[in-house]
């Protein structure tokens, strides 16, 4: 099968290689992948960023989520059958959809959405999930309250933005003028440019916050938060707390209670609670989130499709920032 791969970590392009279609597990499926979307995991992973939480063996096939058609079942396999449109997230030690073929667990996958094509469904999992464990299983949001969801008219803030207005919350969201229609188009209540406004002087007293960005957006955020809210970042750093429950182990757990000193100061200091979310893959999420799809209660937001060929200017432009939605690569 052809596959994007990497040699090593580092800001190295992909390059595009044949390798054996992979072998399955008996909880297994294969699938023939017909699209995959890139991440701002993908350029994290290869650059080495996420090595404290998941060091891969190289060489490496980049890609995180897909949607394709099973091939083949493993023999314990219940829930699929060949033929079966599907899309997933694949779990972190087996990732990989930057390829023509993908072995992946029956637990990490569910039917497709039947309303959307390929190249939308793929849009889905990764940024679906993030949202909908950021939303509903760490801040439990609940109708009538705030939340700030930072860099609206990207890949998870267009999905979020739906997410928290299906859940009944007002959303503020941070975008620039570009971007200004598309989050209001998606059900923003309200809307702060980041060229040329400053979100932490405009809003107060929300109840929560889903940062994408990190740095010193996420630090700034805490002061929009009233007194026990809570502020959830895929790409802050993670804590001690999280150490603890991941089963980083003490040592990294040490490293993570100074690395992230900083955002624990912010907590006491504001009363408030900080979670760095490292998402997990569910079959069982992705078949809430295409009733949702199915339903028209949510609707994928793309940017752009590329060729499988064209993966690695795919990720460069993925890497610019510019995107307003998901970017694709068509495999099939």
């Amino acid at each position: 099968m052809r596959a994007m791969m990497i040699d090593r970590y580092g800001k190295v392009p992909m390059r595009l290689t044949e390798v054996p279609a992979p072998e399955i597990g008996e909880y297994e499926v294969l699938a023939e992948i017909h699209a995959a979307s890139i991440n701002p995991v993908d350029f994290k992973i290869r650059d080495g960023k996420v090595k404290l939480l998941v060091n891969y063996k190289m060489p490496l096939i980049l890609g995180n989520d897909f949607s394709g058609v099973v091939e083949k079942v493993g023999a314990k396999v219940t829930r699929f059958k060949v033929g079966d449109e599907i899309y997933a997230r694949p779990r972190k030690s087996k990732i990989g959809t930057f390829a023509e073929y993908i072995a992946i667990h029956e637990d990490d996958i569910a039917l497709k959405p039947a309303n959307l094509s390929f190249e939308e469904a793929a849009s889905i999992p990764l940024v679906g999930l993030t949202s909908y464990q950021a939303l509903t299983d760490i801040l439990q949001l609940q109708k009538g309250q705030k939340i700030l969801i930072h860099a609206g008219s990207g890949g998870v803030g267009t999905f979020a933005i739906q997410l928290a207005k299906l859940m009944g919350a007002a959303v503020a969201t941070t975008a620039s003028e570009a971007g200004a229609n598309l989050v209001e188009s998606l059900g923003a209540d309200e809307m702060i440019n980041y060229k040329t406004e400053k979100f932490e002087e405009l809003l107060r007293n929300y109840d929560y916050v889903f940062d994408t960005l990190g740095g010193e957006v996420l630090e700034k955020s805490f002061g929009v938060l009233k007194s026990g809210g809570k502020i959830v970042s895929v790409s802050g750093l993670p804590n001690a707390r999280f150490g603890k429950e991941y089963g980083s182990g003490i040592f990294k757990t040490l490293l993570f209670s100074a690395a992230s000193h900083k955002l624990t100061a912010l907590e006491k200091k504001h009363n408030v609670e900080y979670t760095f979310l490292f998402m997990k893959p569910s079959g069982e999420q992705l078949r809430i989130i295409a009733n949702f799809i199915e339903t028209g209660k949510i609707k994928p937001v793309i940017d752009r499709v590329f060729p499988f060929e064209d993966a690695e200017k795919a990720m460069e432009y993925a890497e610019s920032g510019r995107a307003k939605g998901k970017i694709i690569v068509k495999i099939k």
